[in-house]
């Protein structure tokens, strides 16, 4: 009964959040979207950024999401301007870019903060290290990737530098869209 206690006590440290499916963040057109929307799905949770070394990634993040969103995936772009000012537009400029640049379909949110003193709930669950020891943790760049089960569990976190259409990345994907 203590370990229990113990561990829901430590998973009420955000907010009372148990999963991501208890948040409700901004669509890119300002309309409130909750991912319990995605529940039952496989989640690949991004922050995003127009003008980063890493913004080519949203050409794989979109052909990520073709080849396995009729096997449950769904990709979230979170644009964010923490590193290097490197999404410095508003949420019509940044939905237009994306469709624009790199025929982005899947869903898009509205600019928050993924880090610092004003980080937005939904990224304060997910680098929580007491939450989430193995995947928390600060977020040290744009394109941050975490990969999410069909019961809205965090299963793996990729840094920048793993691309998305990366054997580490298909492999963790297709394990977890395989997953019941």
């Amino acid at each position: 009964m203590k370990c229990l206690f113990g561990a829901l006590l430590m998973t009420a440290t955000v907010f009372g959040a148990t999963s991501v499916y208890d948040f409700t963040p901004n669509a890119i057109n300002g309309t409130p979207t909750p991912l319990a929307n995605y529940k039952g799905k496989v989640m690949l949770i991004v922050n995003v950024a127009s003008q980063c070394g890493f913004t080519y990634q949203y050409e794989g993040l979109q052909a990520l999401y073709v080849k396995y969103k009729d096997r449950g995936l769904v990709v979230t772009g979170f644009p964010a301007n923490n590193f290097g000012q490197q999404e410095p537009g508003t949420n019509a400029e940044i939905g237009a870019f994306c469709k624009s640049k790199f025929g982005v379909t899947f869903p898009m949110f509205s600019k928050i903060s993924v880090a610092g003193s004003d980080k937005a709930p939904l990224y304060k669950f997910l680098t929580d290290k007491s939450i989430h020891p193995k995947t928390g943790g600060e977020i040290p760049w744009n394109f941050t990737k975490y990969l999410v089960d069909r019961n809205g569990k965090i299963l793996a976190r990729f840094d920048s530098s793993v691309e998305p259409e990366s054997k580490e990345v298909i492999s963790a994907v297709e394990a977890a869209l395989a997953a019941q």
